[in-house]
Parts: C-alpha cells; structure tokens; sequence
C-alpha cells in the first residue's frame, strides 16, 4: 500500500470513528429526554381525545334503539334547559342591562326607547301582545324585534319577566 492510501485510511476511519461516537450520543441524548417526560396522558386531554374521535351519530333500530333514542332525547333535553341565560333570573333589570339596553336605550333597529310616549300604540295592543313578540319576534314598519332579543337561551319566563319590568319602568 502506499503512503497516500494508508493516510485517506487513517482520516477516514477517524470520520468514521465520529459518526460514531455522535449517533451513540444522540441514542443516550434521545432516551434520556423520553425518561423524563411523563407517560400517563392527562384526563383532559384523554377525554379531549375521546370526543374527537366519538361518532358523529348514532343508528336506533327496534325496541332497543327506541329507548335508547328516548334516553338521547331526555339528554339533550337536560342539556338545553341547563344552559339557560343569566342562570336563569327572572329580574327584568338584569336582562335588560345586559341584553335589551342595546336597542331600547339607542332606539337602534327601530326598537322604542324607554320613553312612555314610544310604548303608547304598543301598549295599547296589550300586554300579551307584547309578550309574543318578545318571545316570538316581530318585523313591523317601525322596526324588527328578534326573538327573544336574540338570545335564544332565554326562557318564556325571563322574556316575559324582563318585558313587565321595561313596562314599569318607562319615563
């Protein structure tokens, strides 16, 4: 062999010897890192994982699937009435401040401000008039009223409740 042979032989096996030496410290390097985080997953993010990859929907066929379709529905029904709005006050001032000051202290939208002589032909209507309204809404040619001012997690009660108090307390 010559000389310059056994020199490239010697570098390269240095640069080998590095490779080497460099992935054994990134294996050490890497497996220490797994060790020290955690393995158990957290109960939030399992059940975050749970519902990402719950069925869209489900199939009720026979007797089975109507009582579990009946127990689905009471869920859901459960569900919706406990997610009423302003945990579920009947004080009108408290509605009011929070949702119908938006419109009935502007006049925006057409909606009658608290000012008696705004409410004169409404209140002529009646007052269960004004109640559906409240509830269901009403386009008329002064303005819009949505439904239950447009939060739907209202209940019949609190429209109602918050309407009464708008009525007495007009100026």
């Amino acid at each position: 062999m010559r000389n310059y042979d056994l020199e490239f032989l010697k570098k390269f096996s240095v640069m080998i010897g590095f490779l080497v030496l460099l992935a054994l410290g990134l294996l050490i390097g890497s497996w220490m890192v797994h060790k020290s985080l955690p393995t158990e997953v957290p109960d939030s993010m399992a059940r975050r994982t749970e519902m990402r990859i719950a069925p869209a929907g489900a199939v009720y066929a026979g007797s089975t699937g109507a009582a579990a379709q009946a127990a689905a529905a009471a869920a859901a029904a459960a569900a919706a009435t406990a997610n009423v709005a302003y945990d579920g006050t009947l004080d009108g001032s408290v509605i009011f401040n929070n949702l119908c000051s938006g419109c009935h202290s502007s006049g925006a939208g057409g909606a009658p401000t608290m000012v008696s002589a705004d409410w004169t032909a409404r209140i002529a209507q009646g007052v269960d008039t004004l109640h559906h309204h409240a509830i269901e809404g009403f386009t008329g040619s002064a303005g819009v009223m949505p439904p239950k001012g447009g939060n739907p997690a209202l209940t019949d009660e609190q429209v109602i409740a918050t309407v009464d108090w708008m009525l007495d307390n007009l100026n």
